[in-house]
């Protein structure tokens, strides 16, 4: 039966009232008495040398405040990057400087020149078409492979070269690997391109500062995945402000998918020029401002091997991959291509020698940084790929392959630096057959050919590593934060519950899960729990939302602190029964002294601890408790996925007939909240897979920088899904038994669809090895006919 409340139950998401109502408090809702408005004259070049900037016309006309270039930055931090990648050789990553406004030259289309405040946005724009700017055009460098060459035009003239690090992961003996592959009895390689995406959040970016004199605060409302790392950055790394003086709010924010989590130059320009304008700033981003200044994902180039034995168990994997880091290295991009990339590589297979060599590159485009999966995708994207094609030249069954290889005992200690603790992966693939319906596949393939049309079948199996951890682990790898996070559970004296947590809700459904778990840890009802977020002056310190962590990690840290607030309510309630504390049992929100039918409910106890009359001495008044968590180890959900795809071999047009998902997430807290995150995850894989495309010229132009040129899915470009997470390996090192599962739809979906593309391809008699994302219909059309 399914629950009605508490952990398991489908409860709804109660945050979903004030936004269907029109009532959310989004960052734009904020305006604050007598605010200027700025806005950001970018580059329209990709690379060039700023020779001369002149403001004077732009200062004189009516309205404007005050205008800004890079000169006003110098001595000023610039956008601090919070991860060091060391190379193979042992070097640190080349670590360029990332100015607020440009400081000597422009590096990619979008890069902000000069900025404007003004008593409203027009006055500031018609201001910043009157700067007076000369730049003089440099080659830009563009293609990654073409950035590494010797010789190639320097991104940043401080650095030797355009590689930011070459990093490697696995096997150190490269004769040792080339032998593997020398002695294997088949070899299957693969060149592939895993597409640059743009974000495309429902709500563009806005930041809204304002310093008060009196004080000496700033206020920081921005449109944050995790406002106490934007504090941190901006008063450690970038101004240089007492962090006691600055409080940063994320209200209501309409997505992120990763392109939220970073610290950007908008952000730290509007805090500063609102103490150096004396008035509160605001900017807020069109949507042609976010395609070229939000962190694009994905981009990267491939070659990955796989080696087979005679009876087809896998015995070597390498992988070489170009990924692009834009031009500046963004909060957290040169850890997604490395850590968060090369160790899952070794996936869902105990393939026992596995290497990972990874190039990043700088080029003159826009930053790239995690994108929903961050890593996890691109890992899976090459591994299922090459899995699929060697099924293919083998002739043999693709399922067949992927279980002959599957790991099957646990804990399992990868090649490349992981330990899983947990999984199934027979488990989740038996449901997946079952789900899928693919007995039946084959009657609906002739169904589909009697209409003229090809179908696929497309697999694919995937493991992520969730909530990032341990602290002291990421941070010998070159993290310059912890992981961690923190809760501070405060109970009011008529016993409703006020949680407040580090973790940041965007979508994920936060203020209905999180109170499930207190709830049903003390017994009361979920409505007697809120959830506070978002506001650095009231939470204690965390570390935002992400790599699917929250309720991993913040959900244990909470977990945690309502331990320690039962823990003390139990001396309260044993001094009310006059019993002893190891007697006192709670259930159903009633204290109980065991074995007896003495008892004294939950809200009799809260009251007691804050009107502490006849109260125990060695119990403080109140009741309220913070705990932190930081992780023994990452999570690792995984799961099987099924696409069947139609194809129209007249047009190239593909349709997705019906798509399949079974996961692994461990304890599920809350189905319903679990199904929409898979479904979500889902559609923006399939956009990847399909349609979504960030595409540059030779000369850096951004070519897709609306929505009339990057095709984002619509309703119609997707299917009604097939979810089933009934397959559940707990986590075995957290109290929740959780895994996460923000991100999976997005890891498993774009090798599944390209897989039954190639699929169908190859069911209509045209030997097709592969096609790169996104899979449109010229793309097929051509492989078809060429």
């Amino acid at each position: 039966m399914p629950k009605d409340s508490g952990i398991g139950a489908s409860s709804k998401r109660r945050e979903d009232v004030r936004f269907l109502t029109g009532a959310g408090n989004y960052t734009d809702d904020i305006n604050v008495a007598g605010q200027a408005y700025v806005y950001f004259l970018r580059s329209d070049i990709a690379h060039g040398r700023i020779t001369s900037i002149d403001t004077s016309a732009a200062e004189a006309m009516p309205g404007v405040v005050r205008v800004f270039t890079g000169k006003d930055f110098e001595g000023v931090g610039g956008i601090p990057c919070g991860w060091e990648v060391t190379d193979k050789h042992g070097a640190p990553m080349q670590e360029p400087a990332h100015p607020i406004l440009a400081q000597g030259k422009v590096r990619h289309v979008g890069d902000p020149i000069a900025a404007v405040v003004a008593d409203s946005l027009e006055q500031a724009r018609d201001a910043a078409e009157a700067i007076d700017l000369d730049i003089e055009e440099l080659p830009a460098v563009i293609d990654m492979k073409a950035a590494a060459q010797d010789g190639a035009t320097l991104v940043h003239d401080d650095l030797k070269n355009n590689i930011c690090y070459d990093w490697q992961l696995g096997e150190a003996d490269d004769a040792k690997v080339n032998e593997v592959f020398a002695n294997a009895a088949h070899v299957t390689t693969l060149d592939l391109v895993n597409n640059r995406l743009v974000a495309n959040p429902m709500e563009p970016r806005v930041a809204v500062a304002e310093y008060s004199r009196g004080t000496e605060d700033y206020t920081l409302y921005t449109t944050s995945q995790n406002p106490h790392v934007i504090r941190l950055l901006m008063c450690a790394f970038v101004l240089g402000l007492p962090e006691h003086k600055v409080r940063v709010v994320a209200p209501d924010v309409g997505g992120g998918f990763g392109t939220k989590i970073f610290h950007y130059a908008e952000e730290a320009f509007v805090t500063f020029a609102a103490k150096a304008c004396n008035r509160p700033v605001k900017w807020s981003a069109s949507r042609s401002e976010a395609f070229m200044s939000d962190a694009h994902g994905r981009d990267h180039v491939s070659k990955i091997e796989l080696a087979l034995d005679a009876d087809n168990n896998f015995v070597g994997l390498r992988t070489n991959t170009y990924a692009n880091l834009g031009a500046y290295l963004s909060t957290f991009s040169s850890s997604v291509p490395t850590w968060l990339h090369g160790t899952l590589m070794a996936g869902n297979y105990k393939t026992p020698v596995i290497q990972v060599n990874v190039k990043a590159m700088f080029t003159n485009t826009v930053p790239v940084d995690a994108y929903r999966g961050a890593g996890r995708p691109e890992a899976t994207y090459q591994l299922e790929r090459v899995v699929d094609k060697a099924a293919r030249e083998l002739g043999v069954d693709p399922i067949a392959l992927r279980r002959q290889n599957f790991i099957t005992q646990f804990p399992y200690d990868t090649p490349v630096a992981l330990t899983y603790d947990t999984g199934d992966y027979n488990g989740t693939m038996d449901k997946l057959e079952a789900a899928a319906d693919l007995a039946g596949f084959a009657a609906r393939r002739a169904e589909s050919e009697a209409k003229g049309k090809l179908r696929g079948l497309g697999i694919n199996c995937y493991i992520e590593a969730c909530g990032i951890a341990p602290s002291n682990i990421v941070g010998m790898l070159g993290a310059r934060a912890g992981l961690y996070d923190a809760a501070t559970v405060r109970v009011n004296a008529t016993g409703s519950i006020s949680v407040m947590v580090g973790a940041h809700s965007h979508g994920q459904g936060h203020e209905t899960a999180f109170p499930q778990v207190v709830a049903d840890m003390i017994g009361i009802d979920e409505s007697m729990v809120e959830i506070v977020h978002g506001d650095t002056s009231k939470i204690p310190f965390g570390m935002g939302t992400y790599g699917s962590r929250s309720l991993a990690v913040c959900g244990s840290a909470m977990v945690k602190a309502t331990e320690k607030v039962i823990d003390k309510a139990k001396k309260i309630a044993a001094h009310l029964l006059e019993a002893s504390e190891a007697d006192i049992e709670l259930k159903d929100g009633q204290f109980s002294v065991a074995g007896t039918d003495k008892s004294v409910a939950w809200g009799d106890v809260t009251l007691t601890a804050y009107v502490p009359h006849n109260y125990p001495l060695e119990v403080e008044p109140g009741l309220e408790e913070t705990a932190f968590y930081d992780p023994a180890n990452f999570t690792f959900p995984s799961g099987a996925y099924a696409c069947e795809v139609e194809l129209d071999p007249e047009t190239g047009k593909v349709s997705i007939e019906a798509f399949t998902a079974a996961d692994d997430f461990g304890n599920i807290v809350n189905p319903m909240i679990v199904d929409g995150q898979v479904h979500g995850g889902i559609g923006q894989g399939i956009g990847q897979a399909l349609l979504e495309n960030c595409a540059y010229d030779e000369n850096g132009q951004l070519l897709s920088a609306s929505f009339m040129d990057y095709a984002m899915p619509r309703a119609d470009d997707v299917p009604f899904y097939g979810v089933d997470h009934s397959s559940q390996t707990p986590c075995t090192h957290n109290p929740l038994g959780v895994k996460g599962c923000g991100e999976a739809g997005a890891i498993g979906s774009p090798p599944a669809v390209v897989n039954a593309v190639l699929d169908a391809m190859n069911s209509g008699g045209k030997a097709v090895d592969h096609i790169d994302m996104p899979v449109s219909p010229s793309r097929v059309w051509a492989a078809m006919n060429s």
